[in-house]
């Protein structure tokens, strides 16, 4: 063979191996060249909760840019399905094959998910939930418990839990008896200090505070009460934050697994990116949310007492205590809360 028909093979062998380099994503990817995967998700935001715009709807964008259109997401607004904690069964059933919820939804389901969503009273900033859930490990503790149900829970994003009232509290004696719209610990952290707080599901929350069913709510906090139209009811704001919280995903393991692998990677993947671009987001809007609710919704930003917050103080100490003791996942839940308290200097 002479050198120039070598020379010429091996050019050809290069452009060969191009191609097949070339040809490779494709080979990876032939679940998304294969066809179309359509998921229903039943959200337990309601439609005009901003996060069933801005996190579900952003997400299922992102995900069928990301696959070309071969995975969807059908979205459900809150009891198109199921509503509330009914949203884990029918996930867990696989009636759907995923759903999104508060993690105070699943407390009788795993001992670390009141640390998911968040005790009240102990961390104050936003990153420093996220560095718990995810760097931490409360995040896993919660699904050990989960993978017996073939669920899988990931978080969403993190985002401030603040009260919006009818009525001014100047004193624990204003505070007694409030009715409260609330949820999980959130429950026996605000009883502690004399109210009267009661679960409502999204859905029914506005004609529950504008019929006077209950006093006052809260739904994350001031994007929370602007976007489901709470300001119209409730025209003082409290702070200071009362926890740093969670909303989360919920997905079908067995679901999950009869996906392609590209299109099982892809939502994992744009689920735990969204998680950190939409948590950082969330605070950015929670200041406009704010400052336009005073412009324009008359909504005056109030502090609760003082002896409002000695009595929720010693309501914090009391439940993360209580909360350690369910068992082994949830000490070590709680320990994860306490070294993290104790390093910012909180305890």
């Amino acid at each position: 063979m002479t050198m120039t028909s070598q020379g010429m093979n091996r050019r050809a062998l290069l452009r060969g191996a191009a191609v097949a380099a070339v040809a490779t994503p494709a080979l990876v990817g032939k679940g998304i060249a294969a066809g179309e995967v359509t998921w229903r998700v039943q959200a337990h935001w309601p439609k005009a909760s901003s996060s069933f715009t801005d996190s579900l709807g952003v997400l299922a964008t992102a995900l069928e840019e990301r696959t070309e259109g071969a995975f969807k997401l059908e979205l459900l607004g809150a009891g198109e399905f199921a509503k509330g904690p009914d949203i884990y069964n029918i996930v867990r059933k696989g009636v759907v094959p995923m759903g999104s919820i508060s993690p105070s939804y699943i407390i009788d389901n795993a001992e670390a998910a009141s640390f998911a969503y968040g005790i009240p009273g102990t961390l104050r900033q936003a990153w420093e939930m996220e560095h718990a859930i995810k760097n931490l490990g409360i995040e896993d503790l919660v699904n050990e418990d989960l993978a017996s149900d073939g669920v899988r829970l990931m978080s969403e994003k993190v985002l401030p839990t603040e009260m919006v009232v009818s009525k001014k509290i100047e004193s624990a004696a204003d505070f007694k008896g409030l009715k409260i719209r609330s949820s999980g610990k959130m429950l026996d952290y605000l009883a502690a200090a004399g109210a009267a707080p009661q679960f409502v599901p999204g859905s029914e929350l506005y004609q529950s505070l504008s019929s006077g069913v209950v006093d006052g709510a809260h739904w994350g906090a001031a994007v929370g009460a602007q976007s489901m139209s709470l300001w119209e009811v409730c025209k003082y704001h409290y702070k200071p934050v009362l926890a740093q919280t969670t909303d989360a995903y919920i997905m079908n393991e067995d679901a999950l697994a009869d996906l392609p692998e590209d299109l099982r990677t892809a939502l994992l993947d744009t689920v735990t990116n969204r998680f950190f671009l939409r948590s950082a987001e969330y605070q950015h809007k929670e200041a406009i949310a704010l400052s336009e609710g005073v412009a324009n919704d008359g909504v005056e930003v109030m502090q609760l007492p003082q002896d409002v917050l000695d009595m929720l103080a010693a309501a914090s100490a009391q439940i993360l205590e209580e909360e350690g003791q369910k068992g082994e996942k949830a000490a070590k839940a709680a320990d994860i809360y306490r070294g993290l308290m104790k390093d910012l200097g909180y305890a």
